[in-house]
């Protein structure tokens, strides 16, 4: 104990060398890097993080600026949060910063890398995008699983009539939307349900192995960032709850393929006769045999990309949208009315209807700006030295876009704190990368090509909840009181569950 406090007694004695060092070094270094907050030795800003690091850093950048450096522990860190610097670095120079760090949980779960989101930028990482967007996120095959979106969300309707038909017991939405995301994600991938939501053993396995995989991803270790700190690990149980998850789901993901040979690709799967996307890549595979990327282990790690980037994040922007809505009843009564009308007597919406409800669109766009599912984005990192907005930048710097603040930038919208989907009926901008006050799904090489899949989901589902349901809050609750709170975490949830009464709405004959 003793000697513990002389250590912290000597630290706080050299800290004011140690700064003024360090802005001695920069000023003589010929450089002119980022502006960047204080620093402590060792472990530099990650203890300024907290639970909440997209509202910390953004609390930075009104200090330091859109483009600012920190430093967790050994590794730089380059922070953007301006639709400029965002440009910058995921536009002009996305080549330079199209990379991604080795992040060793990630590394692990998805199959040594061999997956699209996480794996280092080259060669393989462009072949298998190619497949991705050409093979299985193009708009012709999301709309091939058409039926498959429209069957589930109808089920989906039908749970809550179940369980609402008691007009004093609250449903839990949350839990709904995360079942109808991974139903579809299932039918689509896999080529069938799991367990059908029957609450059998393998679809509790297959929730329960999702769950730890989030919770997983969610882990920063600080041994990552301060590496003489890598004994740790012996202590911490990290490992070893990735080596137990690891070999689950590789087990799990092995019947699913041998399942899928043994068929040999027949056509029964969910999607108007479509394969599934397991059967894509197995047929990709048989047919460039000698020059194809895909292994067993690439099948399985684009598998869990789907289910990682297909299910949470997806049922997270849906649980926001219809969150935002009850808060904002006015909302939610012009987008029933717009809803309704276009509906007129028809039992069911159709995804056609769709795009007859400009609001609905609006009001998708406006919760993605609010609501960003991954607060930061995926890291990147640089693969040179270059210079951003008049800072140079140094090759392996880290790189995060606070996709949160640059949404909620007084600079760029008005009244960003407020749900006003009116703001995008007369805009143009869109969710699709191509503008940078807006990155729900990233942009460049390294934005998500599940952008439209994750969209079209949501965008029936939201529509075929407020055609057949009016919402009321338990215990009496005015809308206005809902609790947005937030969970911390890579996906950035609502802390407590959408517990509603939903009313069936009866249209006039």
């Amino acid at each position: 104990m003793v000697s513990l406090s002389y250590f912290l007694i000597a630290l706080l004695c050299t800290l004011p060398f140690l700064l003024f060092l360090n802005k001695w070094r920069r000023s003589y270094s010929g450089k002119t890097p980022p502006p960047s907050p204080p620093k402590l030795p060792v472990i530099g800003n990650l203890h300024q993080l907290g639970l909440y690091p997209h509202r910390y850093l953004q609390s930075l950048s009104r200090r330091y600026g859109p483009l600012m450096q920190l430093h967790f522990g050994s590794v730089p860190v380059l922070v953007a949060s301006s639709p400029e610097a965002a440009r910058e670095i995921m536009k002009n120079q996305d080549i330079v910063f199209s990379n991604r760090p080795k992040m060793s949980i990630a590394n692990r779960l998805f199959f040594n890398n061999r997956d699209v989101a996480f794996t280092q930028y080259g060669e393989y990482w462009r072949q298998i995008r190619s497949i991705c967007v050409l093979q299985l996120l193009s708009n012709k095959r999301v709309q091939s699983f058409r039926r498959v979106r429209e069957e589930e969300t109808s089920i989906m309707v039908e749970k809550i009539m179940q369980l609402g038909s008691s007009s004093s017991t609250p449903v839990n939405l949350s839990e709904l939307l995360l079942s109808l995301t991974n139903d579809v994600v299932c039918r689509v991938t896999l080529g069938k349900k799991y367990g059908g939501g029957n609450g059998s053993e393998e679809v509790d396995k297959l929730k329960e192995m999702l769950t730890e995989i989030q919770n997983l991803m969610g882990i920063s270790p600080v041994w990552e960032f301060i590496p003489w700190l890598n004994w740790t690990r012996r202590f911490d149980g990290v490992d070893q709850r990735v080596d137990r998850i690891v070999k689950a789901f590789d087990g799990f993901l092995e019947s699913v393929i041998q399942e899928h040979k043994e068929r040999d690709g027949d056509k029964d799967g969910d999607g108007d006769g479509a394969l599934d996307f397991v059967d894509i890549l197995l047929q990709f595979q048989r047919e460039n045999k000698n020059r194809s990327p895909v292994e067993d282990d690439t099948v399985k790690a684009l598998i869990l990309d789907m289910f990682v980037a297909g299910t949470d994040t997806t049922a997270t922007a849906l649980e926001w949208a219809v969150a935002e809505l009850i808060k904002n009843p006015r909302a939610m009564k012009r987008l029933q009315n717009e809803v309704r009308e276009v509906a007129g007597s028809k039992a069911e919406i159709e995804e056609e209807d769709l795009e007859k409800m400009p609001y609905l669109k609006a009001s998708i766009k406006e919760s993605l700006r609010l609501h960003v599912p991954v607060v930061l984005l995926v890291p990147r990192e640089s693969t040179r030295d270059t210079n951003v907005l008049g800072y140079d930048i140094a090759s392996g710097t880290r790189v995060l876009i606070n996709a949160w603040a640059i949404a909620r930038d007084p600079s760029v919208w008005e009244n960003p704190e407020e749900f006003l989907p009116e703001r995008f009926l007369d805009s143009s901008i869109d969710y699709k990368g191509l503008h940078f006050e807006l990155l729900p799904f990233g942009a460049g090489r390294r934005g998500c090509p599940g952008a439209t899949f994750a969209v079209a989901i949501d965008e029936l589902a939201l529509a075929k909840l407020v055609h057949k349901f009016d919402f009321g809050l338990p215990n009496g609750a005015r809308m206005e009181e809902l609790d947005m709170s937030e969970t911390s975490g890579m996906t950035v949830h609502k802390k407590s569950p959408l517990l509603l009464l939903p009313i069936p709405h009866h249209a006039a004959p």
